[in-house]
């Protein structure tokens, strides 16, 4: 199984350079908003989109062959993934292209890359750390895209491909419990806390709430002092909850690869609309909207992959309000759970982690005795689930 990875690098461009950039992202953008416009909407093939366009991107655009090719290849993906969504493609924007091997190299003896822009091929250099040094390292990357970031900079994600290894065989398991109290919570007794997360965010909508208050009533020069600012904090809370939930999903994996387990996780599909309908105030609201727990699912599996660690998905119903000791239904508080069958006491997180490992553990291993209760004096499968 191969696994895919992109490298998200600076350029450091020279204002030559940026001009060329820039003039290759617009042709682009055009160029794709053409061939969405002459092609019917339900073609989705690239194949059949370049049949029909592809000479009129090359002369009216000035892209070269694999520009045009990749123009195609760009609005048959979009049609497809809005053609799951129920969506039409409406326009697209000057802010990345696409580049294969063609068009785009990489030489790990000056840290450049080489790409084709419009009518000339330009090597810039790298503004990169040891991160994307060590990846980089001894590899050849065969795709890219060039993008133009918020902060008005340009960036190449570099995309590495690599052969992800064999999951780990084993009847062990982690559980993973999400929560707002605590971000995510192990059935190893690993937690983290949302204390720090919620006061973050708290701040930044107070922040938020204030500038655009100003923006809105003050004088020409304050509306734009206020505007600019707003766009210097745009961003800074979610790249705090990336690099909070790949802390946590880092430290996840690399618990569940030294003791050889497999990780259990909830599966949240449509929680926030289950949420949403029930009546909360605009700050209850506004938390339980900027929860991240796909994003943290997302970088666990990828992870995962990466480590040869697998990770299952299991349904959420009554894992929080069964005990893990007896699959007898208990009572839950905020924090504690009491089990009033066995007697059991203790973290109410910790118990529902359990209960998602146990869960993970029958999806993986099925016919194991994990989830058995006892009823009337014998042993019996029995599951609430």
């Amino acid at each position: 199984m191969k696994q895919t990875l992109t490298l998200v690098c600076k350029l450091a461009t020279t204002p030559e350079q940026n001009a060329k950039i820039e003039a290759v992202l617009q042709a682009f953008a055009a160029a794709c908003n053409y061939a969405n416009e002459r092609v019917k909407p339900k073609t989705t093939s690239k194949t059949t989109i370049q049949s029909l366009v592809y000479n009129d991107l090359r002369e009216q655009f000035g892209l070269s062959a694999n520009q045009a090719v990749r123009v195609c290849a760009r609005v048959g993906a979009n049609r497809k993934t809005a053609k799951v969504k129920g969506k039409p493609v409406k326009a697209f924007r000057p802010t990345s292209a696409d580049y294969d091997a063609r068009i785009f190299s990489f030489r790990e003896k000056d840290w450049t890359v080489s790409l084709t822009l419009l009518g000339c091929r330009e090597h810039i250099k790298l503004e990169i750390g040891h991160y994307q040094r060590g990846q980089l390292k001894g590899c050849k990357p065969t795709s890219a895209q060039l993008c133009k970031h918020r902060d008005g900079r340009y960036y190449i994600h570099i995309q590495l491909s690599d052969e992800a290894p064999e999951p780990i065989q084993s009847d062990k398991g982690i559980g993973v419990d999400f929560g707002r109290r605590e971000i995510a919570k192990t059935s190893t007794d690993q937690g983290w806390d949302a204390k720090q997360l919620n006061q973050v965010r708290d701040h930044f909508a107070k922040v938020r709430a204030s500038l655009q208050q100003k923006a809105s009533k003050g004088t020409r020069s304050s509306r734009r002092r206020c505007r600019q600012v707003l766009q210097r904090l745009s961003g800074r809370e979610r790249r705090f909850q990336r690099w909070l939930n790949h802390s946590i999903s880092a430290s996840i994996i690399r618990e569940a690869k030294q003791l050889h387990a497999i990780v259990a996780i909830e599966d949240l599909t449509g929680i926030r609309d289950r949420i949403n309908q029930q009546p909360r105030n605009a700050t209850e609201r506004r938390r339980s909207n900027s929860w991240a727990f796909y994003q943290l699912r997302q970088f666990l599996e990828y992870k995962g992959i990466k480590e040869g660690v697998e990770v299952v998905a299991v349904p959420p119903a009554y894992t929080s309000q069964t005990c893990h000791c007896c699959l007898h239904i208990g009572l839950r508080t905020e924090k504690k759970f009491k089990c009033g069958h066995c007697g059991w006491i203790g973290d109410a997180d910790l118990n529902g982690a359990i209960n998602i490992a146990l869960l993970g553990q029958s999806v993986t291993l099925p016919g194991g005795s994990w989830l058995a209760c006892e009823i009337a004096g014998g042993l019996q499968k029995a599951s609430p689930f």
